[in-house]
């Protein structure tokens, strides 16, 4: 039995659009849109790999440049995604109208290696939607960053300071002799129809409360530019050109903080070192470095 082909995407993307203004960025770049889809991120990785695509065929959603199995740049959104993923596994609701997800997949070679990629993608996103350089701006900027790949939005009544508004997911697959890279985000946009009770019990943070205006298609076209152009600058400079953004908007700097693994450590945040890598500063002064595939980090 033949399967039917999903159906087109419910929103106006303006993906045309969005495809003249990334192409100059990224030659070859293919941008597509769906209703539904299992996973961004596992999607293009399956796709980099040669695998076989499961999105179904002609449903009349752009597919516009589109190749198979090669390291062609590919954007791929989806308003609702089945069995998204973030970081450790841990599942990422999505649900149409109401968050933007999509992944970007592209080839990458770091400069200076891998370290501080989604501190950069996270500076690049906060910028977007909440510019450093707004007049409107006093004092701690509105969107924070709390590291290692998570956007909360600052919330001096909520505990850990804030609610957490989206998050990043960054997978990596080697291509022939060269490495793909797919960088996976999920941004509440609005509060959900019938959110999630994890959701609500975490305390959740949507683009509306800084954008009143905004819209899924809207914040795309918002973040997707400068987030190629902030890859192009980490693939050249590293983490260092981005640390001073970060530190602008750590989260979790100055704040008691518990790791939660192998060993469990307790301390205050004190930054992050030239390569991204978490400071923790002891009782006794002392600094510890804490690496993102070790540990997760929670306040006291």
């Amino acid at each position: 039995m033949t399967e039917s082909p999903p159906p087109p995407p419910h929103l106006d993307w303006q993906a045309d659009a969005l495809w003249q203004r990334l192409h100059p960025l990224l030659p070859g770049l293919n941008v597509e849109v769906l209703a539904r889809v299992g996973s961004t991120n596992a999607t293009l990785l399956a796709r980099a790999r040669g695998e076989p695509d499961s999105t179904g065929a002609a449903d009349g959603t752009p597919r516009l440049g589109r190749r198979q199995a090669d390291l062609q740049p590919a954007l791929l959104v989806a308003e609702h995604q089945t069995a998204g993923r973030g970081r450790q596994g841990k599942g990422w609701q999505s649900a149409a109208g109401a968050s933007l997800t999509f992944s970007l997949a592209l080839p990458l070679a770091p400069a200076h290696g891998w370290s501080g990629l989604s501190l950069a993608v996270g500076c690049a996103l906060a910028d977007a939607l909440d510019p450093a350089d707004d007049p409107a701006a006093h004092g701690a900027p509105a969107l924070m960053l709390k590291w290692p790949n998570d956007l909360w939005l600052r919330d001096d009544d909520a505990p850990g300071g804030g609610r957490k508004l989206g998050g990043i997911l960054i997978e990596t697959t080697p291509v022939g002799t060269q490495r793909m890279v797919v960088i996976g985000m999920g941004l509440n946009v609005h509060v959900p129809a019938a959110p999630e009770p994890a959701q609500l019990a975490s305390g959740l943070g949507c683009v509306d409360e800084l954008d009143p205006a905004a819209t899924p298609p809207a914040v795309l076209a918002r973040v997707a530019p400068p987030l190629v152009q902030a890859l192009r600058r980490f693939e050249a400079g590293g983490f260092a050109p981005f640390a001073a953004a970060f530190a602008r908007r750590d989260l979790l700097a100055g704040r008691p903080l518990r790791t939660q693994g192998a060993v469990v450590l307790e301390g205050t945040g004190a930054g992050v070192d030239a390569q991204g890598v978490l400071q923790l500063r002891m009782a006794d002064g002392r600094l510890h470095g804490v690496g993102s595939g070790e540990v997760s980090v929670r306040p006291c």
